[in-house]
This record gives structure tokens, sequence and C-alpha cells, in this order.
């Protein structure tokens, strides 16, 4: 999109649009980080991994999957894979008007990739494992193929079988990480 841009553009500097777009993911960013923040603040010892941890983690990781059948997942998706459509019809002119596009497709983008980053959360933002994993997963989403419907429905099926791994056995998880332990057993998902 950020190249669609550049070319098409004739009256705004690119850099304002991919600041837009900027824009949209530090706003998601401090989103959840307040969320993370505000669950910390009310006690997170139901978090604690040998009380509900993998309870929490496992239906984080299944609502990511279900949303990944969801018509919203879809749109935005489809968004995402052909953004000719949207410099076509949702143009813009002047330094403003690239700000709102670029804002406008960092909302597609995250509508498509929220529920992953949700499940990477829930797997431990430091697993390299994990982190490629969803990485690949996304770029792949992304590329628009014929097959890349099916690709979205075998993604949500293996995230509602690994959500139902992670809660009923999170020590045979590979990778499965939190940010305030380390690997696998006996962590939590909250520092103390």
């Amino acid at each position: 999109m950020t190249l669609m841009f550049a070319r098409v553009s004739r009256t705004s500097p690119t850099w304002v649009f991919v600041a837009g777009y900027l824009a949209a993911w530090t706003a998601y960013g401090l989103l959840a980080y307040g969320v993370f923040r505000l669950v910390i603040a009310l006690g997170s010892d139901w978090l604690a991994w040998d009380r509900n941890g993998p309870y929490v983690a496992g239906g984080a990781i299944l609502a990511a999957g279900l949303y990944q059948l969801s018509p919203l997942k879809e749109a935005c998706l489809r968004h995402c894979r052909g953004p000719f459509h949207f410099v076509v019809h949702g143009w813009r002119e002047g330094r403003r008007g690239a700000l709102h596009m670029g804002v406008e497709h960092g909302l597609y983008c995250i509508g498509c990739c929220w529920g992953l980053m949700v499940a990477l959360f829930a797997l431990g933002v430091m697993s390299l494992f994990w982190t490629a994993v969803l990485t690949a997963v996304i770029f792949a989403e992304k590329l628009s193929f014929p097959s890349a419907s099916s690709l979205s429905r075998g993604v949500a099926l293996t995230l509602v079988a690994l959500g139902i791994w992670v809660a009923a056995a999170p020590g045979s998880v590979p990778g499965l990480t939190d940010p305030g332990g380390s690997a696998r057993r006996r962590c939590r998902w909250v520092p103390e």
C-alpha cells in the first residue's frame, strides 16, 4: 500500500501516509497496554499460571481463532489484499487526506491482525518460535492468491485447537512463554 501511495500521490509526501498508519498502530498498542495495566491494577492473582493462566491463555487463543472466521476479519483482509480499490475509491488529496488515508489503512490492518496479536500475547511475546509462526501467517494471509480464504479458515481451526491444547496441557505446547517468566511450566502471565 505504501508503494502504491508513493506512485499515485502527486501532492502529499509518502511519509505523511506512513505517519497516519503508524499512528493507528501506536493507538492500538497504547490501548492494549492500557488494558494490560488495568488488569494488573485490578489484581493479577487470578492470572497466576497455577490458577487460571492456562484457561485465560487458551481462551484468548480460541477467541482469536473464532475471530478469523468473522465477516469483519474477512472485510479487513480483503482490503489489505487489494489496496488498489482503496486508492481508487478512498483517495483524499493533500497532507490531511494522506494522513487520514494512512490512519484508515492502519485500522484495516489492525482489523486483520488484532486477533493474531492477542494469540501472540497469550503464547508469549518473547517466544521467537511463535513470533515467527504468526508473522508467516500474517504474511501468507495478506497475499492475494486463490486459496487465501481457505488459509484463513485453516488458521482459525488451528488456533481453536491450539487454544484448547494450551488450556488442557500447557506444559506440552512448544515454545509457550509468558511476559513474566521463562518457557513452559509453572510460569505466570503477569509479573509479580
